[in-house]
């Protein structure tokens, strides 16, 4: 099952995409929410009920019920207002090159747990525009990831029973002031406004049923679901990444026990992949400078368009606008 956010009437609305139509959740049956957010504090109840609405649109059975057009309206982030979000740091291969490319050994440390932080949840956003302001422009990058959603209250999770508390999967790019992150991390706190002004997910969330086909065995020693799904970013219609899920080291079932050791998870809260190998700027353009040092770095730019295309869980597709105003934090450095 594929669930849609989209703007109705000033208000978030929620709706299952079946074909390229959108059908509200509330209008297939009564019993079922408006708003993503009712659907995930209520998800034992509710999502049996609109798995079997599905089912019911996909052979026909609900064919005089009224659906839209997904492309005629405006579609937002899967969980518009989410309760968190955290982002966390599985894949050895993207940690291991950008440390290569400062020249430092990879830390040993990453292979004894997950780690994640935690970033502003008030900035996540759905497809469209992304503005940025003019610090932002300082090497500004993108992060190709896939997001999890939470959907029922836990705490003290195994890593054995956390898949269950998964209600599904999105895209996620994790967009990156890196001068800001740079600068702040020399005080070895962070990140922060390096990261917390914009992050997008969607465009839809895709439930575990629908993820089945794509399942595979996580890495030896690891515990908890994976998926083969090939993860790939193109700027500007120019491919720049291309990576796969299954390369998750820790998996999602690992960072939620983690998460949750000590710590009550809601309904809601959202936990990012982290960057999948060669999957943002700072890591490719470290890795060319390292084999030619006259290698040309690139970043996102105004009116850049940014694509992220991942199996089973659809494309997003963000363009970097510039806001009005000049304002620098940067420029109030002492």
């Amino acid at each position: 099952m594929q669930l849609v956010s989209y703007l109705k009437e000033e208000q978030d609305q929620l709706a299952i995409l079946v074909d390229g139509m959108l059908y509200d959740t509330d209008l297939m049956h009564p019993d079922l929410p408006v708003s993503m957010s009712m659907f995930l504090n209520y998800w034992e109840d509710v999502y049996p009920l609109a798995l079997a609405v599905d089912i019911s649109i996909k052979e026909g059975r609900l064919a005089r019920l009224p659906g839209i057009p997904y492309d005629s309206v405006e579609i937002l982030a899967p969980v518009p207002h989410p309760t968190s979000c955290r982002d966390a740091y599985a894949f050895r291969q993207h940690v291991a090159s950008a440390r290569r490319n400062r020249k430092v050994d990879m830390i040993p440390e990453f292979d004894q747990y997950p780690v994640f932080y935690f970033t502003n949840h008030h900035s996540i956003l759905g497809p469209g525009e992304v503005i940025c302001m003019p610090d932002h422009f300082e090497k500004l990058d993108f992060e190709l990831e896939v997001a999890i959603v939470i959907c029922k209250p836990c705490k003290n999770i195994t890593a054995a029973e956390a898949d269950e508390y998964i209600g599904g999967y999105m895209i996620m790019n994790d967009l990156s002031a890196r001068r800001l992150q740079m600068e702040e991390m020399m005080l070895n706190l962070g990140p922060a406004k390096g990261k917390d002004f914009a992050t997008t997910t969607g465009p839809v969330l895709v439930t575990l049923e629908e993820l089945e086909p794509y399942r595979v065995d996580c890495k030896p020693g690891h515990t908890g679901n994976a998926y083969n799904l090939t993860m790939k970013c193109f700027v500007n219609e120019v491919q720049v990444s291309e990576g796969n899920l299954a390369d998750m080291d820790w998996t999602f079932a690992e960072i939620i026990e983690r998460a949750s050791y000590g710590v009550q998870l809601f309904p809601g809260d959202i936990i990012g992949s982290g960057t999948v190998g060669t999957g943002c700027f700072l890591e490719l353009n470290g890795t060319g400078k390292l084999n030619d040092p006259a290698y040309t770095e690139q970043w996102l730019k105004e009116d850049d368009v940014v694509e992220m295309e991942i199996d089973g869980l659809g494309k997003l597709s963000n363009t970097i606008a510039r806001d009005e105003s000049d304002f620098s934090i940067l420029g109030l450095k002492k």
